[in-house]
């Protein structure tokens, strides 16, 4: 294991990059160096060729009559070929340096009127390329050209001596030039630079693929801590599967951001714990110092009403309805005692398997009145077996008839409908009612305020309704969402765990 984490390093990744690109660079250069020396080699071998070939007819041509380009055509040789031959020319030189013959036909003597010949010298053949010394012509003071007036010609000259029976005489061979005339670079000599470039271009660019490999994910960590920094933590930093420093660096900065989101939860926990106590407080005073009033207010309007009714039938009438409605107001006030107190208690459930359609039944005749009063069409509909679902029998009929209640005022005596759906989902681990009614519907920048304390969008509400309602759905370990649109209606839908949750 610790050879491979090893290995995984980018940094050892890098290294033996770079170290596979040096023996690379190296192998290609020791072999260019070998094609070079293989094509010396044959170049050498070439001339040694044209030498033997010109020196032999030079050699030839001294004791005969025949002049060097007449000889040429008898000897069928490629390497004296005037075109593609490599042997540019044949001087022959006796011991005075006269040109004797040559093969190009430049120099030769001049014949004049009265049968002599006028000779050349070395020394004005200016056309001949430099003479390589070598050999028995190293030391001997040959009068060939300055080098200054040679510089332009291209090719070399290689010369031999021997004597014969009319004195010593000069062969001196001029090869050809390998190099194309003209031509600032051998092609030779530039591709061992052309393949050296090739080679710098690949680990230039390999370096450039790792280098933005390597500084990518940094560029992706710098922008998310720039989203943290602005309170964006809904996100991870991708490339926690590569096993170098990168995907450990991007591996500790998503554990960094998942802690970060624990902390908001647990601050967001705090701060709801802080509101519920504030609440408690406020609900146990309210309850101490306002109902005991209110029941007393109670009692004492049913004593009026039986007590001190008028005997005329009409003051009875009033009197009986103003009585009606104090006790309504008296028990709207007990109500919203009871909502406070039932968000700041903690719960005591009792929980059984219930039938999720009849407690959805018996809730829905609670308000069957109501929806009939209001025009509004009432039906739950079940899709396959849905279990029983684990609660309190209490505290999930009250839950559904504050969500019923909520579609009949959202429809607002309009006409619609209100439909519940039952169903089961998870594999029959969790159970599923969605309420839909077809009522205003709630506006966007609302919906993620929905279930707030203390947030509501009536004239009359306290904001407790929903919340009360999330409280208990949590407390039985279970969901509640909503999706809603001006015009458009309002669909909650909760899951419940059922009696089924530990199987599979």
């Amino acid at each position: 294991m610790g050879a491979l984490r090893i290995f995984y390093s980018f940094r050892t990744r890098l290294l033996l990059v770079l170290a596979a690109l040096l023996i690379t660079t190296l192998s290609v250069q020791y072999y260019l160096n070998l094609l070079s020396e293989r094509n010396n080699a044959r170049i050498r071998e070439r001339q040694e060729q044209a030498l033997i070939a010109g020196v032999a007819l030079g050699v030839k041509s001294i004791p005969s009559e025949e002049r060097l380009r007449e000889l040429r055509q008898n000897e069928n040789e490629p390497l004296l070929d005037e075109q593609t031959g490599r042997v540019a020319d044949i001087v022959i030189i006796d011991d005075k340096w006269q040109v004797v013959d040559t093969l190009s036909g430049q120099y030769l003597p001049d014949r004049a009127s009265d049968g002599t010949y006028k000779y050349r010298y070395l020394w004005e053949m200016t056309t001949l390329p430099p003479l390589m010394k070598s050999g028995r012509l190293k030391d001997e003071k040959i009068p060939f050209p300055e080098v200054g007036e040679q510089e332009a010609v291209p090719g070399e000259t290689h010369g031999f001596s021997l004597e014969t029976e009319d004195g010593r005489r000069y062969v001196f061979v001029v090869l050809k030039s390998e190099r194309e005339p003209g031509r600032i670079l051998n092609r030779q000599a530039a591709r061992p630079l052309i393949y050296t470039l090739a080679i710098l271009l690949f680990a230039t660019l390999i370096t450039g693929f790792l280098v933005w490999r390597f500084t990518r994910p940094i560029s992706m960590i710098t922008d998310s801590a720039r989203r943290v920094a602005a309170g964006d933590l809904d996100f991870s930093v991708p490339g926690t599967d590569r096993r170098d420093e990168m995907g450990q660096l991007a591996s500790r900065f998503n554990e960094m951001v998942a802690g970060l989101r624990r902390t908001r939860e647990l601050e967001a926990q705090l701060y709801q714990a802080q509101q519920s106590a504030v609440i408690g407080r406020l609900a146990s005073a309210i309850a101490h110092e306002i109902r005991n009033p209110l029941n007393y207010i109670n009692l004492t309007l049913d004593h009026l009403r039986t007590a001190f009714a008028p005997e005329k039938a009409e003051q009875r009438e009033t009197f009986e309805r103003l009585a009606v409605q104090l006790k309504a107001e008296v028990a709207r006030i007990n109500t919203r005692i009871s909502e406070f107190l039932n968000y700041t208690r903690p719960a005591k459930l009792d929980l059984v398997p219930l039938d999720l359609r009849a407690s959805a039944e018996d809730a829905m005749r609670l308000v069957e009145v109501q929806a009939t009063e209001n025009g509004v069409a009432t039906s739950i509909e079940q899709s396959g077996d849905v279990p029983k679902v684990l609660a309190d029998a209490e505290s999930l009929r009250s839950v559904l008839t504050n969500l019923y209640i909520n579609s009949l005022q959202a429809i607002d005596g309009q006409r619609g409908s209100l439909t519940v759906r039952l169903s089961a989902v998870d594999e029959g681990r969790r159970a599923q009612i969605e309420i839909t009614d077809t009522g205003q519907g709630i506006a966007p920048e609302n919906l993620s305020h929905l279930f707030e304390p203390y947030f509501s969008t009536k004239e009359t509400g306290t904001g407790l309704g929903l919340a009360i309602v999330k409280k208990a759905i949590d407390d039985h370990g279970g969901t509640i969402d909503v999706q809603s649109g001006l015009g458009e209606g309002t669909t909650f839908t909760i899951t419940l765990p059922t009696e089924r949750r530990d199987e599979g």
